[in-house]
């Protein structure tokens, strides 16, 4: 029982010793005891002050044997025990004024690096609020909600609309229709037949269904991904503090000094002195201010870091493992084209699908309305609106019957609709097909899109120092590798699970200090494996912020790559303080020990070193110079003013593109009448707005690119793109000479349309990544 106690005991002192009460208690009292011991000498009540300056040293002689006896307890010795050594020393020769400094110095270092370091913990109560606790089990009676613990392999499950699965089981409805993206990271709904499983976790985004358990609670997928987040986190070994590791020779070095001083001259007091100088005061507060001047540039850019040691191996990271969905995509659906069937307007398919799908929740019923007013389409209120989970919603939209989502498959689909098919499937896209009056319309192709700052991102990573960055999914390896060409990554691996992930950062850590970057609860596991876990913060969930490191707290992963060169400045900045205050102090402990100076000079003239090392460690709240610019108001108005027009143009595209897609049939008076609609949208809108980014935005750009040597080439694109509208006028004049379209235009007026589309589309996203992305 004695043992328990003693137990009981130390874990209570420990939790004492490491609380930031006692920190900023001993900062106040020392300060305190400084200050009143320096207003009594200056009153020459020399016995008051030393009595001042000899409490303040008592005071921080306890925490700080405390403090050393909790690092020992843990393996290594720290930079504390040479302060204890000197404040001992200074106590036994009577040098209080000395004593108190370094317990000043001692407070303030702790205190400092406290607020740098403390830990948040990695608690996951996001993951098990998630987790269901009960489960409707039917009996014979009907069916009763039972405790989850009470379900077994073989139980009948009824899982309602909006519930998690409980346990993993076997659909037994003819489908369900489920939200995986808590397991997978995958923002698109997936549907289940009967006799597909269905995992523990996934949230159920259609109508009620049945479910035949196939295994027991702590069996089951989702109990699984909260184990592996435990574990990893567990596993992790905390951050050696670069002031310790410094410590191991500096240390020794000191302790050997002062015995040989107090060896050679039979003086206690040369001993005292070369501790008192030796006193790691360079490591004890140049390193912390270094990294809290770190965190707090960091913080600035949207980068929440949670302790310096966190910012200490983001500076040595050369791996960076990524989450595709969320983290390099923009995590939801977006509109990636419409097309409408011949007879119709894509705009107006667009436009008749959001009007009716204003009432829907779904995923894909939002980004379809978000993109039809992005575009500023005027929606219509729908009537007698009713959705069918998993299949659509259908009502009545200005007189006619609509319906829009899953197609039948039995239906006989015409060739533009099979074309519609093929790109889905080429795209990797989900298809919203839209049918009035039971007639196929048009198809909304949805998919979720490459972040806008994700190509910038990847450059300023490469240029920070990463060498290897590979992304890790659990969508389709042919959507992953996809993402993964365009960005220019050195590694895909697809269709991961919770536990692949885990499994992928373990072996990259065996080679280098690795970053794993994730926004879902899904990623939880892998954050916490890896040495830097990074949560994406804005939109990610708290479970994958609870068990990151570093959390962005704007939409923005290029913030990640301002994270790395700040932590790397600031890395060097303290090392660079710490070696320069060491050097100095090296040359003082000379001094010390040839008695050329007494202790208090020598915490004098330590704290003359201290303010040279804070002064320079201060330096990391500065911008690095060699960075990017910094884009004027007036600049970035610009950029927010193009880039809103972007979107208001891609229906011009669409334009184009339908138009050369007309001629690939029997040319006619509809297929002229498509040329000509296009080439006028063409010229009222789009190169009106390519005029004014050559000659407003462009110029406004080149200071902060370097020059206009910069935008060169996309200059060359915009006569590129004239050059193509001035054929197509020429195509179109003679059709009105000639009373229509001739064979021999046909070839030469297609392509300058599927040119103009390409060179458009390929223009837009090389903006959007290297200019528009500059700004917030």
């Amino acid at each position: 029982m004695d043992r328990f106690l003693l137990v009981a005991r130390l874990r209570r002192s420990t939790a004492v010793l490491a609380s930031p009460l006692l920190e900023r208690g001993l900062l106040a009292v020392t300060t305190a005891a400084l200050t009143g011991g320096g207003v009594a000498h200056f009153l020459d009540a020399d016995g008051i002050a030393e009595l001042f300056w000899g409490l303040g040293t008592v005071a921080a002689v306890i925490p700080a044997v405390g403090w050393v006896l909790v690092a020992l307890r843990r393996g290594h010795t720290g930079v504390d025990l040479i302060a204890v050594l000197a404040l001992g020393g200074t106590l036994a020769v009577g040098e209080y004024l000395a004593g108190v400094l370094i317990a000043l110095m001692l407070a303030t270092g702790r205190t400092l690096e406290g607020a740098a370091q403390r830990r948040a913990s990695h608690d996951l109560h996001a993951l098990l609020a998630h987790a269901p606790r009960s489960a409707r089990r039917r009996t014979g009676d009907g069916v009763v909600r039972v405790p989850l613990s009470e379900i077994t392999a073989g139980d009948a499950l009824v899982v309602g609309p909006g519930e998690v699965v409980p346990v993993d089981g076997r659909v037994e409805s003819t489908e369900a229709v489920l939200d995986e993206s808590v397991l997978t990271g995958e923002p698109l709904q997936v549907t289940r037949q009967r006799g597909e499983g269905a995992r523990s976790g996934a949230v159920n985004a259609g109508g009620a269904f049945d479910l035949r358990a196939t295994a027991i609670e702590q069996d089951s997928t989702y109990a699984g991904i909260v184990r592996l987040a435990q574990q990893a986190g567990a596993e992790s070994a905390p951050v050696v503090r670069l002031a310790d590791r410094y410590a191991a020779w500096f240390l020794p070095l000191a302790l050997a000094t002062a015995a040989l001083a107090w060896l050679v001259s039979g003086s206690a007091v040369r001993a005292v002195a070369v501790l008192v100088v030796a006193t790691p005061c360079p490591l004890l507060l140049a390193a912390p201010v270094a990294v809290v001047s770190g965190l707090s540039r960091a913080s600035r850019r949207g980068v929440v870091v949670r302790d310096g040691g966190a910012l200490e191996n983001l500076g040595r990271a050369r791996t960076l493992l990524l989450d595709k969905t969320g983290t390099l995509t923009v995590g939801r659906p977006c509109v990636l084209d419409v097309v409408a069937a011949p007879g119709h307007v894509p705009a107006e398919v667009l436009r008749v699908a959001a009007s009716l799908d204003q009432l829907s929740p779904h995923v894909l019923a939002q980004a379809i309305v978000d993109a039809a007013r992005t575009r500023r389409l005027e929606l219509s209120a729908p009537t007698e609106v009713t959705e069918e989970p998993g299949r659509g919603a259908s009502g009545v939209v200005e007189g006619h019957r609509v319906f829009i989502g899953r197609d039948d498959p039995t239906r006989a689909r015409p060739n533009w609709a099979k074309a519609v098919g093929n790109r889905a499937l080429l795209d990797g896209a989900s298809v919203a097909w839209l049918t009035v009056d039971e007639r196929l319309t048009g198809a909304v192709l949805l998919r979720d899109a490459l972040r806008r700052d994700a190509p910038h991102a990847v450059r300023r990573l490469r240029s920070a120092g990463i060498e290897r960055l590979v992304m890790l999914t659990g969508d389709r390896a042919a959507t992953a590798q996809e993402v993964a060409a365009v960005l220019g990554l050195d590694g895909v691996r697809a269709e991961l699970g919770p536990a692949d992930k885990v499994a992928a950062v373990r072996g990259e850590r065996e080679h280098a200090v690795t970053v794993m970057v994730g926004d879902g609860v899904n990623d939880a596991p892998a954050l916490a494996a890896a040495d830097i876990g990074v949560a994406m913060g804005a939109r990610g969930t708290t479970a994958s912020s609870e068990a990151a490191d570093i959390v962005l707290t704007t939409d923005r992963v290029d913030r990640l790559a301002d994270a790395v060169v700040i932590a790397q400045r600031s890395r060097r900045i303290a090392v660079q303080s710490a070696l320069g205050g060491m050097l100095l102090s090296l040359g003082a402990m000379a001094a010390a020990a040839l008695g050329l100076i007494q202790p208090a000079a020598g915490a004098l003239l330590q704290e003359g070193i201290d303010v040279a090392v804070i002064l320079n460690a201060l330096r990391a709240l500065r911008a690095d110079h060699a960075g990017p610019g910094v884009l004027a108001p007036a600049t970035e108005a610009l950029i927010h003013r193009f880039a809103a027009e972007h979107e208001d143009l891609q229906d011009v595209l669409q334009a184009v593109r339908d138009a050369a897609d007309r001629l690939s049939g029997v040319p006619g008076p509809t297929a002229l009448a498509s040329v000509e609609k296009a080439h006028r949208l063409l010229t009222e809108r789009l190169l009106p707005h390519e005029y004014a980014e050559e000659h407003q935005l462009y110029p406004a750009l080149a200071p902060a690119l370097g020059g206009p040597e910069s935008t060169v080439t996309m200059s060359r694109a915009h006569t590129e793109i004239g050059r193509l509208s001035r054929r197509i006028a020429t195509h179109l004049q003679l059709a009105r000479t000639n009373g229509g379209l001739a064979p021999e235009q046909l070839d030469d007026l297609r392509s300058c349309l599927y040119g103009l589309n390409t060179v458009l589309r390929l223009h837009f996203t090389q903006e959007e990544e290297s200019y528009f992305s500059l700004a917030p």
